[in-house]
């Protein structure tokens, strides 16, 4: 009947046979599986899985003989294992073969991830020589003119005064490099050292780093500087004589002591003549300490052409402080709080008396008036 219908009939000896196979292959593919995730495991606990372009592989060589062996992309970081080598087993007869432990090389980087390595160098930018400082002068806004510019985000400034080129010399320049901030190409490196100014071998030095160095100098009324200097030192040494006697050498003949360094640093015109002897006046430039707190937006407006910047730093970033009786940056986004300069700034001068300001006055005035005639500008200070 089975016949006739067509219907073959399978020996139960086949069928037994092919459930045997099915059963063996079933258990070899889970022997495997077994044994991968056992030797695997530790590697994909530890790390999340990843599939490079380029892992490295195990090369076993035997002579001519070379066979690749390339390890699951799953377990690429894991410890390399022991691999016996089957030709050289082959090949030594009755010797035991030697195990042989093949260390895979490091992947090389690819070509973009040495692009991004030298993209991230270039954004962090590099230490320069400054192309432009503050040299002067001391008590007359200086510090400022620096908080000020460095809002600028083409310029990057050095926050402390270095004294490289009147104390420090000798240290060399790659010492002076290494103190400035990192900038990219396009900014303007900064650095302020007020006592420059009067410093008779700075111009010189810093002619020789680089001549087309620009320079910066905020003055201020002599006779205010002067009383603002010593204003300071007594904050430091109340021991000392009183402003008076230091500034005289004979009050009773009117005699003005130059040699007091509060009032020589106000002689401008003396210490304007050393410079201009290494650098042409269009590479010095000269802030007004006075316009400096009436019009902050405007005297930077000035320091930014001279220095070839974009005008960024307006009156939209400042505002008049009316304790301390001078302006101060507005709140930055980053800040919670204003910028204005620190307690020792805007300090209550002590009191002179009238006549030793009109004495003072007096004796500044020829100066004042050659100092405006070198640099072509009347401050107004008498």
């Amino acid at each position: 009947m089975a016949s006739r219908l067509g219907v073959r009939v399978v020996p139960s000896s086949s069928r037994g046979t092919r459930r045997f196979f099915f059963i063996f292959t079933l258990s070899l593919s889970f022997t495997y599986l077994c044994y991968s995730l056992i030797f695997c495991g530790d590697s994909i606990m530890q790390k999340p899985l990843s599939f490079p372009e380029d892992r490295a592989c195990y090369l076993l060589q035997a002579g001519a003989a070379k066979k690749l062996l390339q390890r699951s992309q799953y377990c690429a970081n894991a410890e390399p294992r022991r691999v016996r080598d089957p030709q050289l087993q082959a090949a030594s007869p009755g010797r035991r073969p030697a195990n042989r432990t093949v260390t895979p090389r490091a992947p090389a980087p690819l070509p973009q991830e040495r692009q991004r390595g030298s993209n991230a160098t270039s954004r962090l930018g590099s230490k320069r020589l400054p192309l432009a400082i503050i040299v002067g002068v001391k008590k007359g806004g200086t510090r400022a003119v620096l908080e000020f510019i460095r809002v600028h985000p083409d310029v990057r400034a050095l926050g402390t005064e270095p004294h490289f080129f009147d104390r420090h010399y000798e240290k060399g320049l790659e010492w002076y490099r290494s103190l400035m901030p990192k900038t990219l190409d396009g900014q303007i490196t900064m650095e302020k050292t007020p006592s420059y100014f009067v410093t008779r071998e700075t111009p010189k030095r810093i002619f020789s780093m680089a001549k087309d160095t620009k320079l910066i100098v905020v003055v201020r009324n002599p006779v205010t500087r002067a009383i603002s200097d010593y204003t300071q030192t007594l904050s430091k040494k109340p021991e000392i004589p009183t402003f008076e006697v230091l500034a005289f050498k004979n009050r009773t003949l009117g005699l003005i002591d130059a040699s007091w360094s509060a009032i020589r640093i106000g002689i401008y015109a003396l210490h304007l003549e050393n410079w201009l002897q290494f650098f042409p006046l269009s590479q010095i430039h000269f802030v007004s300490g006075e316009r400096l707190i009436i019009d902050p937006a405007g005297e930077m407006g000035k320091v930014q052409d001279f220095l070839g910047l974009k005008r960024i730093v307006t009156d939209k970033h400042f505002y008049f402080n009316k304790t301390k009786g001078f302006p101060c940056l507005k709140k930055p986004e980053s800040s919670s709080t204003p910028r204005c300069l620190g307690k020792s700034k805007g300090r209550t001068h002590v009191q002179i008396d009238p006549d030793v300001i009109e004495q003072l006055k007096e004796f500044y005035r020829p100066y004042n008036i050659k100092f405006y005639q070198m640099v072509g500008h009347d401050f107004r200070w008498d």
